[in-house]
Protein backbone atom coordinates (compact mmCIF):
# COMPACT_ATOMS: atom_id res chain seq x y z
CA UNK A 1 0.00 0.00 0.00
CA UNK A 2 2.77 2.76 0.85
CA UNK A 3 4.46 1.82 -2.41
CA UNK A 4 1.24 2.94 -4.50
CA UNK A 5 1.23 5.94 -2.34
CA UNK A 6 4.60 7.05 -3.01
CA UNK A 7 3.84 6.99 -6.74
CA UNK A 8 1.66 9.66 -8.71
CA UNK A 9 1.66 12.78 -10.14
CA UNK A 10 0.48 14.71 -6.98
CA UNK A 11 3.11 13.26 -4.99
CA UNK A 12 5.23 15.68 -3.35
CA UNK A 13 7.59 15.78 -0.44
CA UNK A 14 4.98 16.93 2.20
CA UNK A 15 2.44 14.27 1.39
CA UNK A 16 5.84 11.70 1.14
CA UNK A 17 7.13 12.65 4.85
CA UNK A 18 3.68 11.99 5.69
CA UNK A 19 2.77 8.75 4.09
CA UNK A 20 6.27 7.43 5.45
CA UNK A 21 6.15 8.83 8.74
CA UNK A 22 2.19 7.05 9.27
CA UNK A 23 4.24 3.91 7.94
CA UNK A 24 6.50 3.87 10.45
CA UNK A 25 4.19 4.66 13.18
CA UNK A 26 2.31 1.25 12.05
CA UNK A 27 5.34 -0.47 12.31
CA UNK A 28 6.01 0.66 15.62
CA UNK A 29 2.48 0.41 16.94
CA UNK A 30 3.07 -3.58 15.09
CA UNK A 31 5.96 -3.98 16.62
CA UNK A 32 4.55 -3.15 20.22
CA UNK A 33 1.56 -4.86 20.32
CA UNK A 34 3.27 -7.95 18.66
CA UNK A 35 5.74 -7.98 21.51
CA UNK A 36 2.74 -7.98 24.34
CA UNK A 37 0.92 -10.69 22.33
CA UNK A 38 -1.52 -8.70 20.53
CA UNK A 39 -1.82 -10.88 16.78
CA UNK A 40 -4.60 -9.05 15.75
CA UNK A 41 -3.34 -6.70 13.35
CA UNK A 42 -1.47 -10.55 12.11
CA UNK A 43 -4.27 -12.37 10.64
CA UNK A 44 -2.55 -15.62 10.11
CA UNK A 45 -0.48 -15.30 13.38
CA UNK A 46 -3.33 -14.73 15.80
CA UNK A 47 -4.70 -18.39 14.43
CA UNK A 48 -1.53 -20.08 15.55
CA UNK A 49 0.45 -20.73 18.51
CA UNK A 50 3.64 -18.95 18.77
CA UNK A 51 6.50 -19.34 21.01
CA UNK A 52 8.19 -16.57 23.13
CA UNK A 53 11.39 -16.83 20.85
CA UNK A 54 9.22 -16.49 17.90
CA UNK A 55 7.79 -13.37 19.28
CA UNK A 56 10.96 -12.26 19.72
CA UNK A 57 12.04 -12.65 16.19
CA UNK A 58 9.09 -10.98 14.63
CA UNK A 59 9.99 -7.51 17.38
CA UNK A 60 13.51 -8.50 15.94
CA UNK A 61 12.34 -8.58 12.35
CA UNK A 62 9.69 -4.95 13.01
CA UNK A 63 12.62 -2.94 14.80
CA UNK A 64 15.12 -4.13 11.75
CA UNK A 65 12.45 -2.39 9.26
CA UNK A 66 11.58 0.92 11.51
CA UNK A 67 15.50 1.24 11.84
CA UNK A 68 16.35 0.62 8.00
CA UNK A 69 13.26 2.88 7.03
CA UNK A 70 14.04 5.38 9.38
CA UNK A 71 17.76 5.79 7.74
CA UNK A 72 17.34 5.09 4.13
CA UNK A 73 14.88 8.15 4.26
CA UNK A 74 16.32 10.06 7.12
CA UNK A 75 16.76 13.09 4.35
CA UNK A 76 12.73 13.09 4.50
CA UNK A 77 11.77 12.63 8.18
CA UNK A 78 14.30 15.20 9.43
CA UNK A 79 12.89 17.52 6.69
CA UNK A 80 11.26 20.81 8.10
CA UNK A 81 8.52 22.02 6.42
CA UNK A 82 7.55 25.63 7.35
CA UNK A 83 3.82 25.70 8.70
CA UNK A 84 3.07 28.92 6.34
CA UNK A 85 3.29 26.51 3.06
CA UNK A 86 0.45 24.28 4.11
CA UNK A 87 -1.49 27.00 5.28
CA UNK A 88 -0.36 30.45 4.42
CA UNK A 89 -3.57 31.81 6.18
CA UNK A 90 -1.35 30.83 9.82
CA UNK A 91 0.37 32.23 12.13
CA UNK A 92 3.25 34.48 10.09
CA UNK A 93 4.73 35.82 13.40
CA UNK A 94 7.93 32.84 13.62
CA UNK A 95 9.26 33.10 9.92
CA UNK A 96 11.44 36.10 9.13
CA UNK A 97 10.55 39.59 7.64
CA UNK A 98 10.62 39.45 4.12
CA UNK A 99 8.51 36.03 4.26
CA UNK A 100 6.04 37.56 6.70
CA UNK A 101 5.57 40.70 3.82
CA UNK A 102 4.84 38.65 1.24
CA UNK A 103 2.62 36.64 3.38
CA UNK A 104 0.95 39.41 4.84
CA UNK A 105 -1.30 39.98 1.31
CA UNK A 106 -2.68 36.29 0.96
CA UNK A 107 -3.43 36.21 4.05
CA UNK A 108 -5.44 38.73 4.11
CA UNK A 109 -6.79 38.27 0.17
CA UNK A 110 -10.10 36.43 0.97
CA UNK A 111 -11.64 36.93 -2.29
CA UNK A 112 -8.98 35.25 -4.26
CA UNK A 113 -6.21 33.28 -2.57
CA UNK A 114 -8.72 31.64 0.16
CA UNK A 115 -11.14 30.02 -2.03
CA UNK A 116 -7.95 28.51 -3.95
CA UNK A 117 -6.35 27.00 -0.70
CA UNK A 118 -10.02 25.43 -0.35
CA UNK A 119 -8.62 22.92 -3.17
CA UNK A 120 -5.18 22.31 -0.58
CA UNK A 121 -1.74 23.53 -0.61
CA UNK A 122 -0.46 21.96 -3.40
CA UNK A 123 -2.91 23.82 -5.53
CA UNK A 124 -2.41 27.23 -3.98
CA UNK A 125 0.80 27.13 -4.70
CA UNK A 126 0.91 25.74 -8.21
CA UNK A 127 -1.13 28.95 -9.79
CA UNK A 128 0.03 30.51 -12.42
CA UNK A 129 0.43 33.89 -10.59
CA UNK A 130 1.81 32.33 -7.72
CA UNK A 131 5.91 32.90 -8.56
CA UNK A 132 5.29 36.07 -9.99
CA UNK A 133 3.43 37.72 -7.03
CA UNK A 134 5.14 35.95 -4.46
CA UNK A 135 8.44 35.36 -5.80
CA UNK A 136 10.14 35.19 -2.02
CA UNK A 137 7.49 32.43 -0.86
CA UNK A 138 7.37 30.46 -4.38
CA UNK A 139 11.41 29.95 -4.23
CA UNK A 140 10.95 28.30 -0.47
CA UNK A 141 7.61 26.18 -1.70
CA UNK A 142 8.92 24.86 -5.11
CA UNK A 143 11.11 22.69 -3.03
CA UNK A 144 8.29 20.76 -1.24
Amino acid sequence: MVNLQLQGDSLNLIKTKSILSAFLARVKLMKHNIGRGEFSQFPNLSQTSCQEEDVSTYVHHLNALYSDFGSRFEDIFTMVIPPWIINPYGNIEETNVIIQEELTEPSTNEELLKVQLKNGYQQFWLQNNIPVTYPVLWNIARKF
